[in-house]
């Protein structure tokens, strides 16, 4: 009798999903062993979302940082299906997919990132626009193409939220629009960045200075209209015209997870070992935004793509280690440092022992996240595109 081929199933093709993925592919399999590696995810298209902001600003182009699954799994065995998941029977170990196949599984990795809950507030939802796929770049340009063909002396932007995402967006936009940008940044508590280290936030509040970027701090959004946002500040409500609202904050957890009947965080979050498995599920692993984890030292892992790139290597390793009867490993957090980009040429970065902001964090970032594209040949090719795209921008002047 033959034996018949394992299964893993990943769902989610995010850094968590796709690392762990392509990581798998990689492993010393035994030729009787190698298990057939399934990829599923709603999009065609991967996306190294730390780069998104600079699809706005024209400085990188959509095949750069959103390349098609068909290209990065070229010649790696993976199957990619693009389909919506739409159930998962963890007792039949049967994933479900809207308009698709069902897929039985051995080992299942639960990889589905996060979403932007936009039902906080009244209008959010109708008129507030989120930032965290490609489709919402995408709704995002159009809706600036349409304000910049306007004849409108001002166009006024509230964004919501001061954490990463609301100050990259807001210095990123600021210089997209120039002069006719008007920009409030919106945040609940007292400070920007309120995670960040010292010399980051420092360097965020000056950029956002310069840039003209005024900030509401302790101000709550009381609701959003067509052309108007009110906010809450001392207990005072202030009702002011707004062209544009953009909103950063939250993340919530994709009902297909939040229905699994595993033990979850009052986030919905689900609560995983040192090795990624699932408490009382080992067959399932979760990573990235979904995981509510604390690594083999005890330290909460945050939900970024630095730690579901990490996270996405241990995963592979120990899906292998479980079907070929090796040892796990804990997973161990290594906090890198953290950047980001302050507008077109300006970034700030720490970490490692480095302290750097302006022109130099700005390639610094760049030649990082080129490190970190998810194979050889797309960092080739976006790498070369780098180098020689300013050289003929140069030329053609």
């Amino acid at each position: 009798m033959t034996q018949q081929t394992e299964r893993i199933c990943i769902l989610g093709g995010g850094f968590g999903g796709l690392y762990t993925a392509l990581r798998l592919s990689q492993l010393p399999w035994e030729s009787p062993q190698k298990p057939e590696i399934v990829l599923v995810d709603q999009s065609d298209r991967f996306l190294f979302s730390p780069l998104l902001y600079e699809l706005l600003t024209g400085e990188l182009q959509t095949w750069e940082i959103a390349p098609p699954f068909e290209e990065l799994l070229e010649g790696t065995g993976i199957r990619f299906y693009q389909a919506v998941v739409s159930g998962i029977d963890i007792d039949q170990k049967r994933v479900y997919l809207q308009d698709g196949p069902e897929i039985p599984y051995d080992r299942l990795v639960l990889a589905l990132g996060g979403e932007t809950p936009l039902d906080m507030v009244p209008g959010a939802t109708s008129y507030a626009h989120p930032f965290r796929s490609i489709t919402d770049a995408y709704r995002l340009e159009e809706r600036l193409r349409v304000l910049e063909e306007s004849d409108a002396e001002k166009i006024r932007v509230a964004i919501v939220g001061a954490g990463y995402s609301g100050v990259e967006l807001a210095c990123k936009l600021a210089d997209r629009l120039g002069e006719r940008g008007r920009f409030r940044l919106i945040e609940i508590s007292d400070q920007i960045l309120r995670t960040s280290p010292e010399f980051n936030r420092e360097a965020a509040k000056k950029a956002l200075e310069a840039k003209g970027v005024f900030l509401d701090l302790e101000t709550k959004v009381e609701s959003i209209a067509a052309d108007t946002i009110s906010l809450e500040y001392k207990n005072q409500v202030d009702t002011i015209p707004v062209d544009l609202v953009i909103w950063t904050v939250g993340v919530r957890v994709a009902p297909v997870v939040r229905s699994l009947p595993f033990k979850q965080n009052q986030r919905g979050q689900i609560s995983t070992t040192p090795t990624l498995q699932v408490l009382d599920h080992p067959e399932i692993f979760a990573l990235g935004d979904l995981a509510d984890c604390l690594d083999a030292e005890g330290q909460q892992i945050p939900a970024t793509a630095q730690a579901a790139f990490q996270q996405a290597d241990y995963a592979a390793w120990n899906i292998w280690a479980s079907l070929t009867n090796r040892p796990l490993l804990p997973f161990r957090y290594q906090q890198l440092g953290e950047m980001m980009a302050l507008g077109t040429d300006n970034a700030t970065l720490t970490g490692l022992g480095i302290k750097l902001d302006g022109s130099l964090a700005y390639v610094a970032r760049r030649l990082a996240y080129l490190y970190r594209m998810p194979t050889l040949d797309h960092q080739l090719k976006v790498g070369f595109n780098w180098l020689v795209r300013p050289i003929i921008d140069t030329l053609s002047q």
